[in-house]
């Protein structure tokens, strides 16, 4: 027997403390330790604000974004209690902030409805944190105590008199655990706190950047509070959009002892746009809530269609898909004991939340219908166009799918294929033009690396019917290259990436205005028509460089204007004139040895991952960027202009 085997004995296994735990496995608890989990931190800690204010406890939340890269978040709630815990022995703020499973949320007499039911939220903030302070207002009274990597630096302790209420927790997170990053980005997090305003209506809401000022001087700062929830939502997401109705169709009442809240409105595009959420959690990936709004809609809708008589001059048979296109609608609804899968919370499991959404959108449904019979009238009509459209993209969809390569039609005559066939490895470039298509492919490992040129810019789907993207022969190249389809059957029209053939797909365009503009493109398709790319870790985004700077036979190569200055001055010392710059404004300007060793070699290159944190404010900016709505646009524009890169 082996010394390492003989070494394996009761001392070999290892029982770590909760807050040990999750500073060893910190991604079980909160995603992951990247930009994504870095901001799941105030998440959490915001989270538990919003339950005192679910509770009726709380009307007042603000965060800020402080001068050394920590974040406060401050309410008016009750305040943490302080008192000493019997179990414990310790005070009960002491407990929730380092014990794993500890809160008020498993009360029900504390909170009927909570987002964190889990009980890891805040004391999971504290084990990843370098630094945290819990100061709790409460009974006339300061207390505060602070903690280091989940570990307490002093028992709580009374500060002094206070006339406020409520709790504030101010962390810097450890850069041992976010090794990427540990800078919060101020966009991000006011979306969500934007997010959590509509969802939870007559909550005032602020967050303050206080590392940058404004025009005037001033610390860049969001107030939020909505007076009507989603109603002003559902507005906010479409209003890029042209509604074919007048008013938001809305409800909020109670079924089965399951408080459900929904709005929504139809227009004129060809997309279905819809946002669950459960106790405040965006869940991406539906559920039980969302199956409920479907069946409560599709049903409603088609007898009221069948008992008016309008559906009679109809050629092709109404599926479920019909009533969703050109529908934008956002289903919130609490839960007491909600079941989520895993801690991240993405998808409702509890079966009993069916029937009662269901029945509150018949209701809903049945009562605007009768009310509005000229504004049913046009939803009807709408759903007959898109039966139509659905046939004939079904027709489309077929004609593509032939030609997979599993359907045996071949490969694209353009793709450039590798000969690794298993696709974990393989990896797709959709290169902009035959040019760099060229360079691509001469630079290229062809064991695992594909290559497919694109022929001018795609076609907008934004702006197009679903048959029409299907007849585009570049998208058709790209579905057939790819190996994926799209489920014909109603309420499966989603891809199917069972036969994807590479498990990267980088999209690497020049670097200019219209490589900009084909990468957007490229974009718009894959969230509209191929979600399930970036949802599952696919998409990628290469970056090549923009300048190379030379001097003599020195060379190096800068991905910024910043980058670049500083190579000048590195590389000019007492003599700047020596330096010589090349702006690459297109990939067919680099010769394959210069591709290769910047944008496309796994040991020196930058791939950008695609992600999509939040969906619902994804869908408004494609809208937005690519729809048919231009002063939306122009202010886009006006607003961020003097962000623009323009090339000379």
């Amino acid at each position: 027997m082996s010394e390492e085997n003989k070494s394996y004995g009761a001392d070999s296994i290892q029982a770590l403390e909760g807050m040990e735990h999750v500073r060893k496995r910190p991604s079980m608890y909160i995603g992951d330790v990247g930009v994504r989990g870095l901001h799941h931190l105030v998440y959490e800690v915001v989270d538990n604000s919003i339950d005192e204010a679910m509770a009726g406890y709380c009307t007042k939340i603000d965060v800020w974004i402080n001068e050394n890269g920590s974040v406060s978040v401050k309410d008016n709630g009750r305040g943490i209690p302080v008192a000493i815990h019997k179990k414990e022995g310790v005070s009960a703020l002491e407990v929730v902030m380092t014990k794993i499973g500890a809160g008020g949320k498993f009360d029900k007499d504390s909170y009927k409805v909570s987002g964190g039911l889990h009980g890891v939220g805040v004391s999971c903030v504290n084990a990843l944190s370098i630094d945290l302070k819990a100061t709790v207002y409460r009974d006339g009274k300061e207390y505060e105590q602070e903690y280091s990597q989940g570990k307490i630096k002093y028992a709580a302790r009374e500060v002094g008199p206070s006339k406020d209420q409520g709790t504030m927790v101010t962390f810097l997170p450890d850069p041992e655990i976010f090794t990427q990053t540990t800078e919060f980005t101020y966009e991000t997090l006011s979306l969500r706190m934007r997010e959590l305003s509509f969802l939870n209506k007559g909550i005032e809401m602020s967050i303050t950047d206080k590392r940058q000022k404004d025009d005037n001087g001033e610390f860049v700062r969001d107030d939020f509070k909505s007076t009507e929830g989603l109603s002003e939502f559902v507005r906010y997401l479409d209003a890029t959009r042209s509604p074919i109705m007048s008013n938001v169709i809305a409800m909020e009442g109670e079924k089965n002892g399951i408080p459900v809240e929904v709005a929504m409105i139809y227009n004129s595009s060809y997309s279905e746009n819809l946002h669950s959420y459960v106790n405040n959690i965006n869940t991406h990936e539906g559920g039980t809530h969302l199956a409920g709004f479907r069946r409560g809609l599709t049903t409603t809708l088609k007898k009221y269609a069948d008992e008016s008589g309008l559906l009679q001059k109809v050629k092709y048979e109404i599926a479920g898909d019909d009533f969703r296109e050109g529908l934008t609608a956002i289903i919130s609804v609490k839960v007491a004991e909600p079941q989520f899968e895993g801690q991240t919370k993405t998808k409702l499991g509890n079966r009993e939340v069916t029937a009662a959404v269901s029945q509150a959108v018949t209701d809903m449904l049945t009562n605007y219908l009768e009310e509005n019979p000229n504004e049913a009238k046009i939803i009807v009509q709408k759903v007959m166009l898109a039966a139509q459209a659905r046939h004939a993209a079904a027709k489309a969809r077929e004609m593509v799918q032939r030609k997979t390569p599993m359907g045996g039609a071949g490969l694209p005559g353009k793709l450039s294929d590798c000969s690794e066939k298993d696709p974990a490895i393989c990896e797709l470039y959709l290169v902009e033009g035959d040019s760099a298509g060229g360079t691509a492919k001469q630079g290229r490992d062809r064991n695992y690396q594909a290559i497919l040129p694109l022929r001018g810019k795609i076609l907008n789907v934004e702006k197009a019917l679903e048959h029409r993207i299907y007849d585009n022969e570049e998208i058709k190249n790209m579905f057939t290259a790819l190996g994926v389809t799209i489920g014909t059957e109603e309420d499966a029209r989603e891809l199917n990436t069972a036969k994807l053939r590479y498990h990267k797909i980088v999209i690497m365009t020049d670097a200019d205005v219209d490589g900009s503009h084909i990468r957007t493109l490229i974009l718009t398709l894959v969230f509209r028509y191929m979600k399930a790319l970036i949802e599952q870790g696919f998409l990628y985004i290469a970056t090549p460089p923009l300048y190379q700077v030379k001097k003599g036979n020195k060379a190096e190569y800068c991905w910024s204007d910043a980058e670049r200055d500083v190579l000048v001055r590195d590389m000019g010392g007492d003599n700047p004139d020596g330096v010589k710059i090349q702006r690459y404004k297109g990939l067919g300007e680099m010769n394959a040895e210069q591709l290769w060793e910047t944008t496309m070699d796994p040991e020196r290159r930058t791939l950008k991952l695609v992600t999509l944190d939040n969906a619902a404010e994804a869908d408004r900016v494609f809208s937005m960027l690519m729809g048919d709505e231009v002063p939306p646009r122009r202010e886009f524009i006006e607003a961020n202009a003097k962000y623009a890169r323009i090339d000379a």
